[in-house]
């Protein structure tokens, strides 16, 4: 594997919550590689580090492990120590975790489109529904997680057509593996500021969006992005240059800490979510891990880290499968613009569809305008964790780890968690068989793919009726209808648009909560059929009207 550091370290965890480091390429820190250093001396300073370390699995492992100039910086703490930040890092160790991590899915086309004909959520219903958004752009399904940072950085709507990968097409062949990003693809138009380049393109990315992608640039980023001194990035920072400062997929260390090798979370808006006063899914989940957050870094400014009492994949997932704003909008009390400077662009709220609308309108914004009606909407990410959080599954205790990352054993018997997040299609007996006993695969894979195509069917109903409503909407404003009901209108088009675009931009909402989302799309159909008759009588009597009086 070219980018495949094997051998290269004895003991090896990705480390981030030292405070005076510098990020360094691991082809870097293998060049550069100190020898042990006497570890009191660091934990002089970075006392957290040491309860961290203290009886726990990785208390053996030296600081030069994955840090660098460390001598130096000993002598003289200005000179910062460098950190590997790459997953190839604890692959050294961890190598049936790692491999697994980039287990290539033949089975699943790169860029395959959401709005093609068999996908959730097919044209020509999406680019009305969803115009002038830049996911009319692209709105790919996700591939797994090896491609999270070049799928980003590649995707037609974010960086305006200039990242490319240098071998073409020829790329898609690549049989997975670690892939640095900046080895893969190269820059079209080096030099030139972030824009549009090409029709068809969008140029929507932004410091926040990386931020689930990878956390490389984790020890220059201030709690939420805050725009401070002595960050290196924030949410207004340029986002080419955030951009080509990383290179790794979701790294270990966001759900692992590298110091104690215990259960952790570090994506800030999540911890900033888990620790407001109530009010999210966390505080009301009877299963919910025990969590202590902590400041951590000693650069000036503030980050945190929350850790765990124990595995809690709906925290541990909820880091980046779930509905969050990341980007600017409306504030819908002002009817101005939301920059980047505004620290709602980079919030997670946490919370299921039957509170999302509430919320949204506490926190007054939107994500963008409808291109037709005029009517403020949201472009909801990916929901997954909430959508899951109540369902069946859930409230008895089964984990999202337990479906898509299930124990194995490698080839010398030894047991292992899979790290290639799936479907648990493709896990049959090691998932679903472990409960479902008296059913054979054959009857799991029936059930799963009759529930995905009742979602489906709703979803098409629902897609149908809004689009007839902004049909209707449009005549209404033309004919003259009065701006009252129009008003009405379009708050009607914003609540019913949730209940459809929530569950389009989930992934396996199917399955993960089959009750909710038959209820819920339901609903936001029913809020539009009972409006377009309204405004169809509002128009009649307007005809009517008119007619009688000449007009």
């Amino acid at each position: 594997m070219k980018h495949n550091l094997m051998g290269l370290w004895r003991h090896v965890v990705v480390a981030c919550a030292l405070g005076l480091l510098t990020l360094v390429s691991p082809s870097a820190m293998a060049q550069q590689k100190s020898k042990n250093v006497n570890a009191s001396q660091c934990y002089a300073c970075h006392q957290p580090i040491q309860e961290l370390q203290a009886n726990n699995k990785h208390k053996g492992v030296n600081c030069v492990a994955c840090h660098d100039k460390l001598t130096e910086h000993n002598a003289n703490p200005s000179v910062r120590p460098t950190t590997a930040v790459s997953p190839a890092a604890c692959g050294t160790c961890h190598k049936d975790q790692f491999d697994s991590s980039y287990k290539m899915n033949w089975k699943k086309p790169a860029r395959h489109d959401k709005t093609l004909g068999a996908g959730p959520t097919p044209n020509p219903a999406f680019n009305k529904l969803m115009s002038p958004h830049p996911f009319t752009r692209e709105h790919a399904e996700p591939r797994s997680h090896a491609f999270m940072v070049i799928g980003q950085f590649s995707a037609d709507r974010a960086f305006g057509g200039r990242f490319v990968a240098k071998d073409g097409w020829k790329w898609y062949a690549t049989a997975g593996g670690l892939m640095a990003a900046w080895d893969v693809l190269m820059d079209k138009h080096p030099g030139e500021p972030h824009k549009i380049f090409e029709t068809g393109y969008g140029a929507a990315a932004n410091p926040v969006c990386m931020s689930c992608k990878t956390q490389d640039h984790i020890l220059d980023w201030a709690f939420m992005g805050d725009p401070v001194p002595g960050a290196t990035f924030s949410r207004t920072s340029n986002v080419l240059d955030v951009a080509k400062s990383v290179n790794y997929p979701i790294n270990c260390f966001m759900c692992h800490d590298p110091h104690s090798a215990k259960p952790r979370v570090v994506r800030d808006a999540l911890i900033d979510a888990i620790t407001r006063p109530g009010g999210t899914l966390f505080h009301s989940d009877p299963h919910a891990a025990k969590i202590n957050v902590k400041e951590v870094g000693l650069r000036g400014f503030t980050r945190k880290v929350a850790h765990m009492d124990r595995y809690d994949m709906n925290l541990q997932c909820g880091q980046c499968h779930v509905e969050y704003v990341c980007n600017p909008g409306i504030d819908t009390g002002t009817n101005e613009p939301v920059t980047m400077a505004d620290r709602r662009t980079n919030l997670f709220q946490f919370v299921d569809i039957w509170n999302i609308y509430k919320t949204m309108n506490d926190y007054k914004f939107r994500d963008f305008r409808h291109e037709i009606t005029g009517t403020p909407l949201m472009k909801v990410q990916h929901p997954d964790v909430e959508i899951y959080y109540n369902s069946k599954h859930q409230l008895a205790g089964v984990q999202c780890s337990d479906c898509h990352m299930p124990k194995l054993k490698n080839k010398a018997g030894k047991t292992y968690t899979s790290h290639w997040v799936t479907s648990p299609k493709h896990y049959i007996k090691e998932t679903c068989l472990t409960c479902h006993g008296d059913w054979n695969a054959m009857q799991a894979e029936y059930v799963i793919d009759t529930m995905k195509g009742r979602y489906f069917s709703k979803m098409r109903h629902a897609e149908y009726w809004l689009m007839r409503f902004i049909d209707k909407f449009e005549e209404a404003r033309n004919l003259g209808v009065d701006d009252a009901l129009l008003k009405e209108a379009r708050a009607v088009h914003d609540e019913a648009h949730m209940h459809w675009e929530w569950w389009g931009a989930a992934n396996g909402g199917y399955f993960h909560n089959q009750d909710q989302a038959v209820k819920s799309l339901n609903y936001g159909q029913n809020l539009t059929r009972t409006m377009i008759t309204k405004l169809d009588k509002a128009m009649a009597d307007l005809r009517a009207a008119r007619l009688a009086g000449g007009k």
